[in-house]
Parts: structure tokens; C-alpha cells; sequence
């Protein structure tokens, strides 16, 4: 075989290695809302004891290895990322910081149906980190006497469907309850330990 050839044949394993290697890797990025349920503040005298909480511009990315193939399944790891920008609060009393912001990084597993195919549904399941950072100002007006840091612990479930027009790019569309924590919410208790943070978003998808 010549050097020519040789050369070729090297270039065409590396390309279609890459090709290969290519199908492995998704990453995404999702712009949608994220849903607090109201809460019911314990002790509260006031007429309107709940806590109100904003539906809220939430963005979020993933990072995702495809792992192994069943059939139609396909199964990747997946690292999705999700941050609430600003969370409104409301109560009847000045109680609570005027907002919050979230992150939160739950290292999952995906489960892909058609896995490969234009169109293909999945489910999630991962668990991981979350952190709430509160205003340092109350609803209405004075400082906020809590602490603004609260970092938990996150369980993550969500659902979502990949189409793919093209080969590489793509759209996605996903729900995502982040359970987590609860954040300290100035003087108030929920009497809670624990809350859903429901995210709905979508976005675009780049196979590489």
C-alpha cells in the first residue's frame, strides 16, 4: 500500500471515528417558567396566611453521554442545570424577602424511547445539588434579618420529547420537578421541610 493510500485510509478511520463518537454527546439549552405551589403560613394571624410565589423566567442546560442501546431504548447520563432567575414572593405581611433566585445540578440518567430517531420521547431520574440565594430586603420594605444562603439537597424527575429535523440540531422540550429543600423565607414557617420546583421549558439540541 502507498504512503498516499495509507494516509487516506488513516484520515477515513479518524472521520468516521468522529462520526462515531459524535452520536455520543448531546447538549441543550431551554428557556421556560418554573411553578411554585402556594404555601400556608404556620401561626400566621394575618387574613390571607398563604405564600404566593411568582411563575418565574427559569433557563436551563444539559450536558448528556449516551451510555448503552436496548432495542429502541437508549440510555445516557445526563447533567442538567437549571437556574430560576428571580422567584417573586408575595404575603399579606412583610414577612418574607421580595424574591429568590435557584440553582440547581442533579446528575441524572435519561431513558430515551426511538432512541436515534426524529423523534424520541424520554424520562429522567437523578439527584443532586440546589442553592436559593434571597433578596436582602423584605416584600414591602426594611432588611431582611434571615440568613439569603440556603443550600439542600435536589431529587429530579422530568419528562420531555427530542425532535430532530436535522441530523446534529434539534428541538426539546421538557418538564422537570426539581424536589428540593425549602428556602429560609425570613420570620415565616411553612411547616415544610421539603417543596416542588416545577420547570417547563423548551429549546434547541446539538448532537456532536
Amino acid at each position: 500500500m502507498s504512503a498516499n493510500r495509507f494516509a487516506l485510509l488513516v484520515v477515513a478511520i479518524i472521520l468516521f471515528s468522529a462520526t462515531g463518537f459524535a452520536q455520543q454527546n448531546e447538549i441543550s439549552a431551554t428557556f421556560g417558567r418554573t411553578f411554585v405551589s402556594t404555601q400556608t403560613i404556620q401561626g400566621s394571624t394575618a387574613p390571607d396566611k398563604s405564600l404566593h410565589f411568582g411563575v418565574e423566567e427559569t433557563a436551563s442546560l444539559n450536558y448528556s453521554r449516551f451510555l448503552k442501546r436496548w432495542g429502541g431504548f437508549g440510555l445516557s447520563g445526563e447533567l442538567p442545570i437549571s437556574y430560576v432567575i428571580d422567584q417573586d414572593l408575595h404575603t399579606y405581611q412583610n414577612l418574607t424577602p421580595e424574591n429568590y433566585n435557584a440553582l440547581f445540578i442533579a446528575p441524572s440518567a435519561r431513558l430515551n424511547v426511538f432512541t436515534g430517531d426524529s423523534v424520541s420521547p424520554w424520562v429522567s431520574a437523578g439527584a443532586g445539588y440546589g442553592r436559593f440565594k434571597a433578596a436582602g430586603h423584605l416584600n414591602f420594605y426594611g432588611p431582611n434579618p434571615a440568613s439569603t444562603i440556603t443550600n439542600t439537597s435536589v431529587i429530579q424527575f422530568g419528562a420531555g420529547l427530542d425532535i430532530f429535523p436535522w441530523q446534529r440540531w434539534g428541538f426539546r422540550f421538557e418538564a422537570r420537578d426539581f424536589y428540593s429543600g425549602v428556602p429560609t423565607l425570613g420570620d415565616i414557617n411553612t411547616g415544610r421541610s421539603r417543596q416542588h420546583n416545577y420547570y417547563v421549558g423548551g429549546g434547541v439540541i446539538r448532537r456532536f
